[in-house]
């Protein structure tokens, strides 16, 4: 009986250790990304890379959480920060009027540049070629350049009937090598990435739009986003960000 009973305590005091090790929901920050999108978030192997990656973990660290990141579809990313289900989103989100009605976003940390593939021998030479009659466009779905380019012509768009949705950026450059559509619009750092991995692609000279990226953040969770921009204040004045985008972005 002794022997059962020092058992029992023991495994209940090991049993209230690991509890009260284990983290809790407070010292976890939970981030949406879709690690298909290079330099910015990717996988090797079961791990991830890129900048928002290592900016997430930066800023995990600076309150002291534990960063958890969820690899979901591009388009459930605000949505799921609207619902709760997430604590932050970080995957070159642009800040869009639209977006700024679901959540909230952090002062901005990079610039993307959105830019246009073509195949080298295309007849689209440059931004004014893609309002032909014939051109499609392939684009990421429910990325900024999806929205803006399926807008109407008055609205600087080129219309929904020229503009083919692709799950990931991969897809629709692999519609484009396979002449499914005569150009993608994506952004610059990706684009490079695609243009080196497929022969006989290049990126027009002039940029199709510039827009700032920034972390989504619950609306209800105010205090959240103050210290996810006091942490992103200091990581700016230490030079840890611009680090950061220097390893995955090299000066041409």
């Amino acid at each position: 009986m002794k022997k059962f009973l020092a058992l029992l305590l023991a495994g209940l005091f090991l049993t209230a250790f690991l509890v009260g090790c284990a983290p809790s929901d407070e010292d976890i920050l939970v981030m949406a990304t879709n690690a298909e999108f290079p330099p910015y978030e990717y996988k090797e192997g079961e791990e991830f890379k890129g900048i928002d990656v290592e900016l997430a973990e930066a800023i995990a660290a600076k309150l002291g959480k534990k960063l958890v990141i969820e690899d979901v579809p591009f388009g459930s990313i605000v949505s799921g920060v609207n619902t709760g289900k997430y604590d932050i989103g970080m995957a070159g989100l642009t800040v869009t009027d639209e977006r700024k009605l679901e959540v909230n976003f952090s002062k901005s940390y990079a610039t993307g540049v959105q830019v246009v593939i073509v195949k080298e021998n295309s007849a689209i030479k440059s931004l004014d070629d893609l309002a032909g009659a014939n051109v499609m466009i392939g684009v990421q779905q429910d990325t900024t350049g999806h929205i803006y380019a399926s807008d109407t012509p008055e609205n600087g768009g080129y219309g929904e009937d020229h503009v083919i949705p692709y799950t990931n950026g991969a897809a629709a450059v692999a519609a484009l090598v396979a002449d499914k559509v005569q150009a993608v619009i994506i952004d610059n750092e990706p684009a490079k990435a695609y243009v080196a991995a497929n022969e006989g692609l290049t990126i027009l000279e002039a940029k199709w739009l510039t827009e700032d990226y920034a972390i989504a953040i619950n609306k209800a969770d105010t205090q959240l986003l103050a210290d996810i921009d006091a942490a992103l204040d200091a990581l700016i004045a230490d030079g840890t960000v611009q680090r950061i985008i220097d390893k995955y972005i090299k000066a041409d």
